[in-house]
Protein backbone atom coordinates (compact mmCIF):
# COMPACT_ATOMS: atom_id res chain seq x y z
CA UNK A 1 0.00 0.00 0.00
CA UNK A 2 1.55 3.64 -1.07
CA UNK A 3 1.90 6.20 1.64
CA UNK A 4 -0.73 8.49 -0.36
CA UNK A 5 -3.44 5.64 -0.18
CA UNK A 6 -2.78 4.78 3.63
CA UNK A 7 -2.96 8.70 4.21
CA UNK A 8 -6.39 8.71 2.40
CA UNK A 9 -7.94 5.53 4.19
CA UNK A 10 -6.98 7.47 7.31
CA UNK A 11 -8.01 10.33 7.05
CA UNK A 12 -11.75 8.54 5.71
CA UNK A 13 -11.45 6.54 8.55
CA UNK A 14 -11.08 9.83 10.85
CA UNK A 15 -13.98 11.46 9.10
CA UNK A 16 -16.28 8.13 9.56
CA UNK A 17 -15.91 8.36 12.95
CA UNK A 18 -16.13 12.08 13.69
CA UNK A 19 -19.63 11.83 11.71
CA UNK A 20 -20.82 8.67 13.73
CA UNK A 21 -19.94 10.78 16.84
CA UNK A 22 -21.26 13.98 15.72
CA UNK A 23 -24.95 12.74 14.51
CA UNK A 24 -26.52 12.59 17.86
CA UNK A 25 -25.68 16.05 18.30
CA UNK A 26 -26.56 17.07 15.11
CA UNK A 27 -29.76 15.76 15.49
CA UNK A 28 -30.34 17.76 18.57
CA UNK A 29 -29.63 20.67 17.10
CA UNK A 30 -32.36 19.87 14.33
CA UNK A 31 -34.67 18.92 16.77
CA UNK A 32 -34.45 22.07 18.47
CA UNK A 33 -35.81 23.82 16.19
CA UNK A 34 -38.51 21.80 14.93
CA UNK A 35 -42.42 22.18 15.63
CA UNK A 36 -43.31 19.12 17.74
CA UNK A 37 -45.33 17.43 14.86
CA UNK A 38 -42.21 17.42 13.12
CA UNK A 39 -40.04 15.23 15.24
CA UNK A 40 -42.82 12.68 15.73
CA UNK A 41 -44.02 12.52 12.30
CA UNK A 42 -40.76 10.45 11.19
CA UNK A 43 -38.22 10.36 9.14
CA UNK A 44 -39.72 10.08 5.97
CA UNK A 45 -41.66 13.79 6.67
CA UNK A 46 -40.52 16.57 4.69
CA UNK A 47 -37.76 18.72 6.35
CA UNK A 48 -39.01 22.42 6.37
CA UNK A 49 -36.80 25.00 5.03
CA UNK A 50 -34.71 27.45 7.48
CA UNK A 51 -37.50 29.86 7.17
CA UNK A 52 -39.57 27.97 9.13
CA UNK A 53 -37.15 26.47 11.96
CA UNK A 54 -38.44 27.55 15.23
CA UNK A 55 -35.58 29.48 16.85
CA UNK A 56 -38.55 30.44 19.47
CA UNK A 57 -37.89 26.91 20.87
CA UNK A 58 -34.98 28.59 22.69
CA UNK A 59 -36.34 31.39 24.32
CA UNK A 60 -39.56 28.82 25.44
CA UNK A 61 -37.37 26.55 26.50
CA UNK A 62 -35.00 28.45 29.16
CA UNK A 63 -38.60 30.34 30.00
CA UNK A 64 -40.95 27.43 30.92
CA UNK A 65 -39.00 26.16 33.79
CA UNK A 66 -36.23 28.54 35.45
CA UNK A 67 -33.53 27.20 33.52
CA UNK A 68 -31.45 30.18 34.02
CA UNK A 69 -31.39 29.94 37.59
CA UNK A 70 -30.33 25.80 36.73
CA UNK A 71 -27.61 26.73 34.76
CA UNK A 72 -26.55 29.66 37.62
CA UNK A 73 -26.69 27.22 40.35
CA UNK A 74 -24.75 24.81 38.49
CA UNK A 75 -22.40 27.50 37.70
CA UNK A 76 -21.47 28.28 41.70
CA UNK A 77 -21.22 24.56 42.43
CA UNK A 78 -18.67 23.56 39.63
CA UNK A 79 -16.51 26.89 40.10
CA UNK A 80 -16.86 26.45 43.81
CA UNK A 81 -15.86 22.42 43.85
CA UNK A 82 -13.54 23.55 40.80
CA UNK A 83 -11.44 25.95 42.46
CA UNK A 84 -11.03 23.21 45.65
CA UNK A 85 -9.83 20.16 43.88
CA UNK A 86 -7.34 21.75 42.54
CA UNK A 87 -6.22 23.48 45.22
CA UNK A 88 -6.34 20.24 47.85
CA UNK A 89 -5.48 18.24 44.93
CA UNK A 90 -2.47 19.81 44.34
CA UNK A 91 -1.60 20.25 48.17
CA UNK A 92 -2.13 16.62 48.69
CA UNK A 93 -0.66 15.98 45.42
CA UNK A 94 2.88 18.16 46.78
CA UNK A 95 2.76 16.45 50.08
CA UNK A 96 3.24 12.60 48.44
CA UNK A 97 5.54 13.96 45.92
CA UNK A 98 8.21 16.02 47.40
CA UNK A 99 7.54 15.73 51.53
CA UNK A 100 9.22 13.07 53.27
CA UNK A 101 7.27 11.63 56.44
CA UNK A 102 6.32 8.13 58.24
CA UNK A 103 3.93 6.29 56.28
CA UNK A 104 3.98 8.15 53.44
CA UNK A 105 3.75 5.37 50.94
CA UNK A 106 1.07 3.86 52.80
CA UNK A 107 -1.24 6.81 52.78
CA UNK A 108 -0.79 7.05 49.11
CA UNK A 109 -1.55 3.60 48.53
CA UNK A 110 -4.42 3.64 50.57
CA UNK A 111 -6.00 7.28 48.73
CA UNK A 112 -5.57 5.17 45.44
CA UNK A 113 -6.99 2.09 47.21
CA UNK A 114 -10.56 4.96 46.94
CA UNK A 115 -10.83 4.61 43.16
CA UNK A 116 -11.50 1.05 43.19
CA UNK A 117 -14.92 2.10 45.47
CA UNK A 118 -17.26 2.68 43.33
CA UNK A 119 -19.44 5.87 44.86
CA UNK A 120 -22.67 4.03 45.15
CA UNK A 121 -21.11 1.79 47.87
CA UNK A 122 -20.76 5.38 49.81
CA UNK A 123 -23.89 6.85 49.09
CA UNK A 124 -25.34 6.09 52.29
CA UNK A 125 -22.96 6.46 54.58
CA UNK A 126 -22.16 9.83 53.12
CA UNK A 127 -25.51 10.45 53.30
CA UNK A 128 -26.04 9.55 57.20
CA UNK A 129 -23.10 11.60 57.73
CA UNK A 130 -24.61 14.85 56.30
CA UNK A 131 -27.78 14.45 57.41
CA UNK A 132 -26.28 14.16 61.18
CA UNK A 133 -24.31 17.83 59.90
CA UNK A 134 -27.47 19.09 58.81
CA UNK A 135 -26.06 19.68 55.65
CA UNK A 136 -28.91 17.99 53.34
CA UNK A 137 -30.61 20.47 51.23
CA UNK A 138 -27.72 22.52 50.89
CA UNK A 139 -24.58 22.78 48.48
CA UNK A 140 -22.28 22.00 51.43
CA UNK A 141 -22.19 17.94 50.78
CA UNK A 142 -21.39 19.00 47.32
CA UNK A 143 -18.86 21.26 47.45
CA UNK A 144 -17.26 20.62 50.86
CA UNK A 145 -15.78 16.78 49.87
CA UNK A 146 -13.77 19.04 47.43
CA UNK A 147 -12.20 21.04 50.02
CA UNK A 148 -11.16 17.67 51.05
CA UNK A 149 -8.46 16.24 49.03
CA UNK A 150 -10.66 16.77 45.56
CA UNK A 151 -9.91 13.09 43.98
CA UNK A 152 -8.14 10.37 44.59
CA UNK A 153 -7.14 10.56 40.71
CA UNK A 154 -6.32 14.14 40.45
CA UNK A 155 -3.75 13.43 43.65
CA UNK A 156 -2.13 10.96 41.80
CA UNK A 157 -1.60 13.47 38.62
CA UNK A 158 -0.33 16.20 40.76
CA UNK A 159 2.40 13.62 42.60
CA UNK A 160 3.32 12.16 39.44
CA UNK A 161 4.05 15.44 37.97
CA UNK A 162 5.56 16.93 41.33
CA UNK A 163 8.36 13.51 40.98
CA UNK A 164 8.85 14.56 37.68
CA UNK A 165 10.03 18.31 38.77
CA UNK A 166 14.19 18.29 38.56
CA UNK A 167 15.58 17.79 41.97
CA UNK A 168 17.12 20.87 41.31
CA UNK A 169 14.32 23.41 41.42
CA UNK A 170 13.62 22.37 44.80
CA UNK A 171 17.38 22.52 45.84
CA UNK A 172 17.77 26.04 45.11
CA UNK A 173 14.51 27.14 46.42
CA UNK A 174 15.65 25.34 49.92
CA UNK A 175 18.81 27.63 49.41
CA UNK A 176 16.91 30.65 49.55
CA UNK A 177 15.41 29.53 52.90
CA UNK A 178 11.98 28.30 51.92
CA UNK A 179 9.63 26.95 53.37
CA UNK A 180 7.59 24.03 52.34
CA UNK A 181 4.59 26.19 52.05
CA UNK A 182 6.51 28.76 49.87
CA UNK A 183 7.97 25.62 47.77
CA UNK A 184 4.70 24.81 47.00
CA UNK A 185 2.79 28.18 45.98
CA UNK A 186 5.92 30.00 44.31
CA UNK A 187 7.99 27.04 42.79
CA UNK A 188 6.06 24.08 42.22
CA UNK A 189 2.59 25.50 41.55
CA UNK A 190 3.74 28.17 38.75
CA UNK A 191 5.43 25.33 36.76
CA UNK A 192 2.33 22.72 36.76
CA UNK A 193 -0.14 25.02 34.68
CA UNK A 194 -0.10 22.28 32.33
CA UNK A 195 -1.56 19.79 35.05
CA UNK A 196 -3.34 22.67 36.84
CA UNK A 197 -5.63 23.11 33.54
CA UNK A 198 -6.25 19.34 32.50
CA UNK A 199 -7.67 19.01 36.35
CA UNK A 200 -9.62 21.98 36.17
CA UNK A 201 -11.20 21.11 33.08
CA UNK A 202 -11.66 17.19 34.20
CA UNK A 203 -13.57 18.45 37.28
CA UNK A 204 -15.56 21.30 36.12
CA UNK A 205 -17.11 18.55 33.53
CA UNK A 206 -17.54 15.86 36.14
CA UNK A 207 -19.15 18.44 38.30
CA UNK A 208 -21.03 20.11 35.62
CA UNK A 209 -23.07 16.93 34.57
CA UNK A 210 -22.64 15.25 37.97
CA UNK A 211 -26.34 13.81 38.41
CA UNK A 212 -26.95 11.10 41.07
CA UNK A 213 -25.38 13.77 44.06
CA UNK A 214 -27.37 16.74 43.77
CA UNK A 215 -30.83 14.20 43.52
CA UNK A 216 -30.11 12.93 46.75
CA UNK A 217 -29.03 16.01 48.90
CA UNK A 218 -31.00 18.44 46.92
CA UNK A 219 -35.02 18.99 47.52
CA UNK A 220 -35.72 22.38 46.88
CA UNK A 221 -36.70 23.50 43.49
CA UNK A 222 -34.92 26.67 43.06
CA UNK A 223 -31.26 24.81 44.33
CA UNK A 224 -31.23 22.59 41.52
CA UNK A 225 -27.95 22.51 38.95
CA UNK A 226 -29.04 22.12 35.33
CA UNK A 227 -27.93 18.13 35.15
CA UNK A 228 -31.17 17.21 37.51
CA UNK A 229 -33.20 20.90 35.79
CA UNK A 230 -32.69 18.77 32.68
CA UNK A 231 -34.85 15.64 34.38
CA UNK A 232 -37.08 17.35 35.90
CA UNK A 233 -37.95 19.31 32.64
CA UNK A 234 -38.07 16.34 30.88
CA UNK A 235 -40.51 14.74 33.95
CA UNK A 236 -43.11 17.78 33.88
CA UNK A 237 -42.59 18.34 29.66
CA UNK A 238 -41.84 14.83 28.45
CA UNK A 239 -43.67 15.18 25.23
CA UNK A 240 -41.91 18.76 24.47
CA UNK A 241 -38.73 16.92 22.58
CA UNK A 242 -37.93 19.88 20.55
CA UNK A 243 -38.15 22.42 23.73
CA UNK A 244 -35.46 19.64 25.90
CA UNK A 245 -33.18 19.70 23.21
CA UNK A 246 -32.98 23.10 23.34
CA UNK A 247 -32.45 23.40 26.72
CA UNK A 248 -29.90 20.38 26.56
CA UNK A 249 -28.22 22.07 23.99
CA UNK A 250 -27.69 25.25 26.04
CA UNK A 251 -26.73 23.30 29.05
CA UNK A 252 -23.77 21.61 26.59
CA UNK A 253 -22.92 25.58 25.79
CA UNK A 254 -20.58 26.07 29.07
CA UNK A 255 -18.68 22.28 29.10
CA UNK A 256 -17.66 22.72 25.86
CA UNK A 257 -16.27 26.60 26.56
CA UNK A 258 -14.40 24.75 29.10
CA UNK A 259 -12.65 22.32 27.04
CA UNK A 260 -12.31 24.41 24.38
CA UNK A 261 -9.99 26.83 26.78
CA UNK A 262 -8.59 23.75 28.08
CA UNK A 263 -7.58 21.87 24.86
CA UNK A 264 -3.87 22.90 25.03
CA UNK A 265 -3.73 21.27 28.52
CA UNK A 266 -5.60 18.68 27.75
CA UNK A 267 -3.78 17.48 24.74
CA UNK A 268 -0.54 18.13 26.39
CA UNK A 269 1.29 15.01 27.98
CA UNK A 270 1.72 16.12 32.03
CA UNK A 271 5.60 16.41 32.50
CA UNK A 272 7.92 18.86 34.15
CA UNK A 273 9.95 21.49 32.53
CA UNK A 274 13.20 20.20 31.68
CA UNK A 275 16.30 21.21 32.73
CA UNK A 276 18.79 20.67 35.86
Amino acid sequence: MTSTAYKTMWTAGRVAVAVVLAAPLLWAAWASLQPIDRIFAGPMAPTPAVDGLQWSNYREAVTRLPFLRFLLNSCIITVATTIGTVFTSSLAGFAFARLRWRGRDVCFVLTLATMMLPAQVLLIPQFLIFEHLGWVNTYKPLIVPSWLGGSAFFIFLFRQFFRSVPQSFEDAARLDGTTHWQLYWHVMLPISRPVIGAVAALSAVYHWQEFLAPLVYLSDFNTYPVSVGLRMYQAMEGSWANLIMAASLVALVPPLLVVALAQRYLMRSIGAPKGG
